[in-house]
């Protein structure tokens, strides 16, 4: 059985009724649905189908955007990053000829609080007030267990679902964090991780979400995490070449407009007004870009209550170039958690090129951040970048950059956001079990949908290749208990197993030590037990 497409007249696309099959992105514009597309293209022509990818905007990517030129040799100005368990993307990757390199963490990071850097190794910085030890230690701790009570399949038939979908994350905080420090802590991560703020997001769906990707320290970590390499050239090659490989399968500048399944073929008709004719179609999109799409018939009545409730987080991506890595002098590695509200950027890695070349440090403003400032010109962006670095790395030359480059997701109209979309209170219970439902001839394969790294590239692929899956179960083709099919590890980039220490496992929480000891007690113990830590060397997380 074939995939292909139809277009212009009737007549035309009657001679073409017998290549009945289209796989296409509909306005794949986000790095996980030009990637998800792509990778449900090529497992379908692999199995014999011919398809036809059509892409929104003039290049192939999505939010996956590598650009090139002289200042930069290339910048993944989009998706980048790649880790341990991430083992779709490195199978994709390595089939399409391409190498990753780490991301620089040999020297120190910084942890930049209450206007004081303060230098530090490991994924979370260490804290010396035993108070706020244990409230991070408490904070972690939970939500990591909490997390294992949510199958990663159906968040929403936790134990638990009804009552933790119900509150923000903010609230979760407030309940879990006793100190200033630790809430403020916990609110970066959250900004930093969804690119949202925690009274946004549910506290069910951020759970899930961290659970997804590892937990909290396989998440944020750049060794043995999430943030752990880059592809050598840009990570657009994959989506490139990828399209190379399909051919003239992949027609770009063809935005959908209308679906129409009423009649025995699926059509679908392009802002161009061209028509395409199939039997299937794969839909790689954010639930909420599915508003400019009309649809005949209409979308189900739950399916188009979904896709007005799961908005995109907003963040703008900054990447300063200097003359050298004059960081790497002073032992840092480019690593920067910077915890100040004047302070545009809340997370920094170093964006150097594997050989050292074109020093560069990449920054993110993100969420509330991203819209406070959205508004400034690139220049004033610059200019308050370049002065908070200077300020964390103590240095004069951090005023001084020889290029700049940035990205606002937030302008997109084929993104509408970045990274990812999420969720707010009530929505995963209620809509949740739609994510993943065909309507009719429509398979859904938006990042939303995978069950392991969505919103990372991992998740694209995950997402693309379900998908095409149960259009070849539809087929005939293969059995039901195919289309979820696990993954090798990968033996070019290995994940070691996240271990906790005795202290981490079993340190007391600040509430549970007043409740035991009550207060005088408590302070003395706790000034006790900081003492100790801190002679240990256990006053921070590894």
């Amino acid at each position: 059985m074939s995939w292909s497409f139809c277009r212009g007249t009737a007549q035309e696309r009657e001679n073409w009724s017998s290549q009945p099959f289209l796989c296409h992105g509909l306005r794949p514009s986000t790095e996980e649905s030009m990637i998800q597309g792509l990778s449900a293209a090529r497992l379908l022509t692999e199995s014999g189908q011919k398809v036809v990818v059509l892409e929104a905007r003039d290049r192939v990517g999505g939010r996956t955007f590598t650009t090139r030129n002289k200042n930069v040799n290339y910048v993944d100005l989009g998706g980048a990053y790649v880790g341990p368990t991430q083992n779709r993307i490195l199978r994709l990757s390595k089939e399409m000829g391409l190498e990753t390199y780490k991301v620089n963490e040999v020297e120190r990071l910084v942890h930049y609080v209450k206007g004081k850097s303060y230098p530090f190794t490991g994924p979370f910085p260490p804290m010396w007030n035993p108070l706020a030890y244990m409230d991070y230690n408490n904070l972690w701790r939970t939500l990591d267990n909490m997390g294992k009570e949510i199958p990663v399949e159906a968040p929403w038939k936790a134990p638990q679902a009804e009552q933790w979908d119900k509150i923000t994350m903010q609230q979760l905080i407030d309940k879990l964090c006793w100190t200033k420090v630790a809430k403020h802590f916990a609110t970066l991560f959250v900004n930093v991780n969804v690119t949202s703020e925690p009274h946004e997001v549910s506290a069910l769906w951020f759970l899930w979400y961290v659970k997804q990707c590892g937990g909290t320290t396989r998440i944020f970590s750049t060794t043995n995490g999430g943030q752990e390499r880059k592809f050598v050239g840009g990570s657009g090659q994959i989506c490139e070449r990828l399209m190379n490989s399909l051919g003239d399968s992949v027609k770009l500048e063809k935005p959908v407009i209308r679906i129409d399944q009423s009649q025995d073929k699926v059509v679908v008709e392009t802002l161009d007004h061209e028509l395409f004719e199939a039997k299937y179609v794969i839909s790689a999109i954010p639930p909420a870009l599915s508003l400019k799409i009309h649809y005949e018939p209409p979308l189900p009545p739950m399916r188009n209550q979904l896709v007005q409730r799961v908005p995109m987080g907003c963040v703008i991506k900054c990447m300063v170039y200097y003359k050298d890595n004059f960081w790497r002098k002073k032992n840092y590695c480019g690593s920067m958690i910077i915890q100040d509200e004047e302070s545009p950027i809340g997370l920094t890695l170093d964006d150097s090129k594997p050989d050292g070349s074109f020093p560069a440090i990449i920054g993110f403003i993100l969420a509330r951040k991203a819209r406070h400032l959205v508004n400034l010109t690139k220049e004033e962006r610059l200019q308050k970048i370049c002065e908070i670095y200077a300020k964390v790395l103590d240095s004069e030359e951090a005023l001084h950059p020889v290029h700049y480059e940035e990205k606002n997701w937030c302008e997109e109209q084929y993104s509408g956001g970045c990274y990812t979309a999420y969720f707010p209170p009530g929505i995963m219970t209620q809509y949740g079990k739609i994510l993943r439902e065909p309507f009719q001839k429509i398979y859904f394969a938006g990042t939303e949908t995978a069950t392991e790294w969505s919103g990372y590239m991992e998740g694209a692929v995950q997402a693309g290749e379900r998908a095409a899956r149960e259009v070849l179960h539809e087929m005939g083709k293969i059995s039901v208990n195919e289309i979820w099919q696990p993954e090798p590890a990968s033996l070019d980039v290995p994940g070691f197993p996240i271990k906790s220490t005795f202290w981490e496992r079993n340190l007391p929480s600040v509430s549970g030590c007043i409740r035991l000891f009550g207060w005088s007690t408590f302070l003395t113990s706790a000034a006790a037990i900081g003492l100790f830590a801190y002679k240990k060397g256990l006053l921070t997380k590894n």
